[in-house]
């Protein structure tokens, strides 16, 4: 074919070009570069200029990883849509040694090293072309360069880790999103800026290289270096880009397509990837089915990197991975661990068709891509993994969601980012966990069948291009018929709309106005139910947390509000789940005059919280304790979740919410009885940081009391389902830190039995995290652990170490573990963030954590980058639990002192709103919660 000729040219070119000592046709280098004195650099704007596109890269790399630098060369074909000088790309810390400019030809446009400008505070240079480059012509850049391999966690960076016997090893990996390829090569680093990718890496013979495709070939160069071709990559973004250079093992299998799934670790942890293996092999077959579009690639390959700072990336063919993600080991993962690693898996492989073959046009909608991928999650290991249970975890992730939406702080799903900080930050909550539950509320709402044939459409319409909110909403209200659909044509008239499956009242839906109730303006939704004789009245407003309807400002936050509600609701009547689009402020339905009971927001299918006025919550009350399995546990959850937010926003007293989880000596699902029982977690874990002893005291004797009969009946072992184990596994721990004897007495023989055989002993994984925090609250047990740690190659139980470390009651040897953390050498820096929310949580810990935040802000700043979810994790995670005035002032004063570095930051102001909520809750609940104690305790 011609087009493969062509490239096939240019490859040999760009070698021809690296390997020879000259070529008439380019500079020698012997002349000087053209000057930049009277040059001024071209452009003002954070985001290129849109009229230079780049078309292919060929990448040639070469790290060294005893000098921990690279250099390299990067040819870049573009596309010229505008007369100019100018070429502006990304660049970020690397040394640009030459750039030139060749035509379709392959001539040069100087016969001297063109002259590069840089903006290093939009990461940018620009190269300049003495002769103009003409709109409609197609260009070569050629570029050459070099850098340190960065320190860190972003770009080309350098990683290591240890041999069993102590030996140190190193390897290069990469992690680019969302504006790091710039670090590794001159790129046009946006991801609207899709194009092809050949990548050659010059390695060792003791090493292995990675990257998005295939190996084609690999040339011996001579002085034991070799040097890999790697297959031209799909048009994709910078940000999927990938290369790692390691001497990993494999271990390898196949899809029912073909594809080529390997699972990539540090030899001594081979045998720790074959559940990984296993799940993307299923998860794969699943996607191919579920999309009805073939994975594009010949091969996926799954790797873990020793030092990684978020979960796992989808860098297209190439994932990677930290190790407590990918990782599975028998004897020292959990249940909940083999969940996590599936879980991820699952998302990861669902970006290799949400985000990478379709890509969102600009970051103000990353939700696309992540949001998407969360919820995938949940269909997918549902699909292949049913016995994990993951459909209960898909309350927790809306619960979350709620959380953040809840605070006047929150954010829109589709929110503007221009600068690197401000893109870092749309990885969050919102995006992930708003955007799955509204997904999950969509599919809901349109049935299963439809939901998915519009996903179909989207995926196949924008294949290998960007997308925006509306070219969800246009391919989900899409009609097509059998053969336009699967010839690829996108069909829709106003005539079919009756075909429609999401006739809705018997009206066609405007979807696009209904979504963007959802998605361009930020907060969550609380409807008020009255019942009102056959009855019931609805009423929605904007939930706060923080402010009250008789506080002067709330007519301004509800100011605008408005959502397209898609109701559900159930009654005592029947099975039958109604359903209604509200799209008033107010409105009314009917329900019948016999009804007992009506349950709005079906198993919370949708984002929003419900409120019973007159005598709503005492009707739920009287339900659960007299029937409660007339409803089902998610129904159960949503209600026990819902008071105790109303509580906190202070529309429901706390002794109301208190009654409704009465019932819960009868609960024998593990979510609802998970769901009440963290609420009274969470309220003992704020009073143990504050000064009321006896109002703490009360409420850990009562919940011991209480829940009595369960805590009794867990066993100390891996046995029984998912569901069961999480709740032993969560139900011991929380008995163990309320000081329960029996609880202790259990953990204390079963530590001692461990000492007693050097560590070699191997402890239930669902309870071995409470036994070892147990076992840490003395001298001899804390250094056991610490040698434990030390030793160890499962990080998933070195987690679990390091949790039991930071428990300690001792402030001295919290103070050594941040210590070490800040080292980075025993305990990794990825970790560091981690162990700061840990020493956060323990109420000897928990302004140890704050302080050392603040005096080592810009070193952290340092190691995780402003905006990322590292720093973003410590500043809301180390003041979350604060509740008192004086708290809310030191934070506050803090955030003023460093203000002009964190102005972009929402982080900061979404810390104050949650310690603004915390002081709220104790003005408001506290007087009553002592009183119920003292009732409760008789």
């Amino acid at each position: 074919m011609v087009m493969l000729r062509v490239l096939v040219l240019f490859h040999l070119s760009w070698y021809l070009g690296e390997t020879q000592a000259s070529d008439p046709s380019k500079p020698t280098g012997e002349l000087p570069p053209l000057g930049t004195d009277s040059l001024s650099f071209p452009w003002s704007r954070l985001r290129l200029p849109g009229y230079i596109v780049p078309l292919h890269y060929h990448l040639l790399l070469h790290p060294n990883l005893t000098s921990l630098s690279f250099t390299g060369s990067v040819h870049i074909q573009v596309h010229v849509q505008n007369d100019t000088n100018w070429v502006v790309l990304h660049s970020k810390g690397l040394r640009i040694s030459t750039a030139t400019i060749l035509d379709q030809n392959a001539t040069h446009l100087s016969d001297r090293a063109l002259p590069v400008l840089y903006n290093s505070a939009h990461e940018q240079a620009a190269i300049f072309s003495p002769r103009v480059l003409n709109k409609g012509e197609k260009y070569f850049l050629h570029i050459k360069f070099g850098a340190e391999l960065a320190d860190g966690f972003y770009g080309f960076y350098r990683s290591s880790y240890k041999t069993s016997t102590g030996e140190s090893r190193t390897l290069a990996s990469t992690h680019f999103e969302p504006t790091s390829a710039r670090m590794a090569f001159p790129c046009f680093d946006e991801p609207s800026f899709k194009a092809n990718y050949s990548i050659t890496i010059r390695r060792s013979q003791q090493h292995i290289a990675l990257s998005n495709m295939p190996i084609e070939k690999t040339v011996e160069l001579g002085q034991g270096l070799l040097e890999d071709h790697f297959a031209v990559s799909v048009r994709m973004s910078t940000y999927l880009v990938a290369f790692v250079i390691c001497d990993f093992k494999s271990v390898s299998g196949t899809t029912s397509s073909g594809v080529k799934v390997s699972v990539y670790a540090a030899p001594e942890k081979w045998q720790q990837t074959h559940h990984a293996l296993e799940v993307a092999v299923k998860m794969l077959d699943f996607y191919e089915k579920y999309f009805n579009i073939n994975y594009p690639l010949p091969k996926q390959d799954l790797i873990v990197i020793p030092d990684f700072q978020s979960g796992a990336m989808e860098n297209w063919g190439l994932t990677t991975y930290r190790e407590t993600s990918l990782l599975y080991d028998s004897l020292t993962s959990s249940a909940s661990d083999k969940l996590w690693v599936t879980m991820v898996i699952g998302h990861e492989l669902a970006h290799q068709w949400f985000g990478n073959l379709v890509t969102m046009e600009w970051w103000n909608d990353i939700w696309l891509n992540e949001g998407f991928a969360r919820y995938m999650e949940y269909i997918s290991v549902e699909a292949t993994y049913p016995d994990l249970k993951v459909e209960d975890y898909l309350l927790d992730t809306c619960f979350a969601a709620v959380g953040r939406d809840s605070l006047n702080s929150s954010r829109p799903i589709s929110s503007p980012a221009e600068s690197p900080t401000q893109i870092k930050e749309m990885f969050d909550t919102v995006s992930y966990d708003k955007g799955a539950c509204i997904l999950h509320m969509l599919r809901h709402f349109l049935t299963d069948e439809v939901f998915q044939s519009g996903i179909v459409r989207y995926l196949r319409k924008y294949s290998y291009s960007n997308a925006r909110n509306q070219d969800l909403w246009d391919s989900l209200a899409n009609t097509c018929s059998e053969e336009d659909f699967t010839s690829g044509k996108h069909c829709y008239s106003t005539n079919q709309a009756a075909k429609n499956a999401y006739l809705f009242a018997g009206e066609h839906l405007d979807l696009t106005s209904m979504m963007n109730t959802w998605t361009l303006q930020k907060g969550v939704p609380l409807v008020t139910v009255t019942r009102q004789g056959s009855h019931i009245l609805l009423r929605q407003e904007r939930f706060l947390r923080t402010t009250h309807p008789s506080d002067p400002l709330w007519p301004t936050l509800q100011q605008g509000y408005l959502w397209h509600i898609p109701l559900t609701f159930k009654t005592d009547n029947s099975d039958t789940v109604h359903r209604h689009l509200m799209t008033t402020h107010t409105d009314q339905l009917y329900v019948g005059a016999e009804v007992h009971w009506v349950k709005v927001n079906v198993d919370m299918a949708g984002y929003y919280l419900v409120h019973y006025e007159g005598s709503g919550w005492e009707d739920m009350t009287r339900l659960l304790r007299e029937n409660h399995t007339a409803l089902s546990h998610s129904d159960r959850t949503h209600l026990i979740h819902n008071a105790f937010q109303l509580v906190t926003a202070g529309r429901v007293s706390l002794d109301k919410a208190f009654d409704l989880i009465g019932y819960l000596r009868m609960e024998r699902h593990t979510v609802p009885l998970l769901q009440g029982l963290g609420y009274l977690e969470a309220f003992y874990r704020m009073l143990e940081k504050r000064d009321f002893p006896d109002v703490t005291h009360n409420l850990k004797t009562y919940v011991l009391r209480y829940f009595r009969k369960v805590i009794d009946q867990q066993t100390w072992s891996d046995q029984g389902s998912v569901s069961e184990r999480r709740l032993r596994s969560e139900l011991l721990s929380l008995a163990c830190h309320l000081d329960d004897p029996s609880c202790l007495e259990q953990a204390r023989g079963s530590f001692k039995d461990w000492l007693h055989s050097n560590g070699t002993l191997s402890l239930p994984t669902d309870v071995v995290e409470t036994v070892y925090s147990v076992g840490a609250q003395d001298d001899h047990g804390w250094s056991a652990l610490l040698q434990a740690y030390t030793v160890s190659h499962s990080e998933t139980h070195k987690s679990k170490i390091l949790s039991a470390l930071a428990s300690s009651k001792d402030k001295g040897k919290l103070h050594r573990l941040l210590e070490l953390g800040l080292k980075g050498e025993l305990i990794r820096s990825q970790d560091l963030s981690t162990l700061i929310l840990m020493v956060a949580r323990n109420p000897h810990g928990h302004h140890m954590a704050w302080n050392y935040v603040k005096n080592n802000w810009n070193t952290l700043v340092h190691k995780f980058q402003l905006g990322s979810f590292c720093i973003r994790n410590i500043i809301v995670g180390t003041t979350g639990q604060f509740s008192s005035k004086e708290e809310l002032i030191e934070v506050q004063s803090f955030f003023e002192s460093i203000k002009e570095q964190v102005s972009q930051l929402r982080a900061t102001q979404v810390a104050l709103d949650n310690v603004q909520k915390n002081v709220l809750w104790f003005q408001r609940n506290l007087g009553t919660l002592k009183k119920w104690l003292v009732n409760q305790m008789r």
